[in-house]
């Protein structure tokens, strides 16, 4: 089961943990209908379409309000402590969370002592806390944008704000800065570095890049990477091997986009709607 665990920018929302269930309006969360705008509830809603039409259970997830005072995040971690050990999770999929290197650290070790062991996806202010814990190893998947990766490839930068600007956002640079921060420690196994092209690393070498097809109106929207990311995580939890389902979740990312034929005024949600069909699209092509 594949539980995703992030915030909402909503002040005072309660911690939120059940199934996510989205069939095109709101996401259901346990009953409570939660937006579906972008960030971690996009997130969902595109693992919860991919999972539905794999014929797997809805993903699991684990939400509370925070906009930026820390209040949800650290009511998410303090849950996840004590719930994890007799949970049934078989990938978990770290999103918006403010980086708090103790209470992410508390969180690891608590998935560590896990068994059957999680595969460990992270993404956004979890990520962050990864790299700043020198933990990032022990991540299976990291899902970074170019300029995410910057900061995973600065050895010295304690946080985004600090990377330097040498190593910031150039699409062209990404396969030293994959390289640059696997050398250091400071990346995930894998790596699905999320741009004008997507690329899949593993060990610091790109196994693979999709750059087809291409919107240029999706730039204007927000919450594909997190759509994307949701994909990828769905089929992870289907049993795909991960660079597998890092190539096929850029793919199904993309092919959603063309079928939408978005304009500057389109949402996420409506990318999120044409998931399915482009899912069935590159299961086609994967002679599935």
């Amino acid at each position: 089961m594949l539980a995703v665990i992030g915030t909402l920018p909503e002040p005072g929302a309660p911690l939120l943990t059940g199934p996510a269930a989205w069939d095109g309006g709101p996401l259901s969360v346990a009953g409570t209908a939660v937006d579906v705008a972008r960030g971690t509830p996009a997130l969902l809603a595109a693992a919860s379409a991919t999972a539905l039409a794999l014929g797997r259970s809805a993903p699991h997830a684990v939400l509370a309000g925070d906009i930026g005072r820390g209040d949800g995040s650290r009511a998410v971690y303090a849950h996840l402590v004590e719930t994890l050990p007799a949970s049934p999770f078989s990938v978990l999929a770290f999103h918006y969370l403010q980086p708090d290197v103790d209470w992410h650290n508390k969180v690891l070790f608590t998935v560590q002592a896990m068994r059957p062991k999680p595969l460990l996806l992270a993404d956004a202010g979890f990520m962050y806390a990864a790299k700043m814990s020198g933990q990032a190893p022990e991540y299976d998947l990291f899902t970074p944008d170019a300029g995410e990766l910057a900061f995973l490839a600065d050895e010295t930068a304690p946080h985004p704000f600090y990377a330097r600007g040498f190593l910031l956002s150039q699409e062209n640079r990404v396969p030293e800065l994959i390289r640059r921060a696997h050398v250091h420690d400071n990346a995930a196994r894998h790596l699905l570095v999320k741009g004008v092209t997507d690329h899949v690393a593993r060990g610091g070498e790109i196994l693979g890049s999709v750059d087809a097809p291409s919107e240029s109106a999706l730039e204007a929207m927000g919450g594909t990477g997190d759509t994307l990311t949701g994909v990828t995580a769905a089929l992870i939890e289907a049993g795909w091997d991960i660079p597998r389902a890092c190539l096929a979740g850029a793919r199904v990312n993309r092919v959603a986009g063309a079928l939408l034929r978005p304009t500057p005024a389109s949402q996420v949600r409506e990318l999120i709607a044409h998931i399915p069909e482009a899912l069935e699209t590159v299961l086609r092509e994967e002679g599935l």
